[in-house]
């Protein structure tokens, strides 16, 4: 069942960013509704303090949907999409010198990590190389393929080394945050960082964290409780 609340907000802005801090969510994941516009007022209500009502519901998300898609994926459908990677994949390092792949398989996903001493040309600013070739591989690998097989892509243990920086800035913004008790907006983020500090401060007794912003300029707030 879909969860509906109601928030008011001097702008409609306000509310929104209520709602999500509410309901600990993006807001990609709600439908909203303005119940009362804040540009709809009348003459004698001008003195009256200024109210937006907003519903907000959330809603399913679509990454839910596709990794339900991903878990019916069958030995053949794994099979048939480690085929069109491998092909991909050999003769990409065979373009770049000293460039390796190792390719595994766990549940219904594939590992890709990339290695070799030429390997760091392919993260990019923050991993936004590793990203793009994750999605070029997704879709060359499930060419064909039944039901879609979940590809991740990693480059000279990258991944790890970014996840455990991200969780001592989270610790670290943490006791910022319950020191001087201001809320704190980081810079953008991908969905896969934004999600290692939420999941890391989601037990804090002293903080909260939701995002704001759309994509690709999504930021997460730190904020006490």
């Amino acid at each position: 069942m879909e969860k509906a609340i109601i928030v008011e907000g001097k702008t409609s802005t306000e509310a929104i960013e209520k709602g999500l801090k509410q309901l600990k969510c993006r807001r990609e994941d709600v439908e909203i509704k303005v119940l009362e516009n804040e540009e709809k007022r009348s003459f004698f209500s001008i003195l009256e303090p200024r109210i937006v009502k907003v519903e907000m519901t959330l809603k399913k998300e679509k990454k839910e949907v596709k990794r339900e898609k991903e878990e019916n994926a069958t030995a053949e459908d794994i099979e048939k999409c480690e085929e069109n990677i491998e092909k991909f994949l050999n003769n990409f390092v065979n373009q770049i010198k000293d460039l390796q792949y190792v390719m595994s398989k766990e549940n219904n996903s594939i590992n890709i990590e990339i290695k070799g001493n030429n390997a760091s040309k392919l993260i990019g600013y923050r991993g936004e190389t590793i990203k793009a070739l994750q999605t070029i591989m997704s879709a060359i690998g499930n060419k064909n393929v039944k039901n879609r097989v979940k590809v991740l892509v990693d480059v000279g243990g990258y991944k790890e080394k970014r996840e455990e920086t991200l969780k001592e800035l989270a610790k670290k913004l943490e006791k910022t945050v319950k020191r001087n008790g201001k809320k704190i907006v980081l810079e953008p983020m991908s969905s896969y960082e934004r999600k290692i500090l939420h999941t890391e401060l989601q037990n804090s007794d002293y903080v909260t964290t939701y995002s704001i912003g759309e994509e690709p300029r999504r930021r997460i707030v730190i904020d006490k409780k």
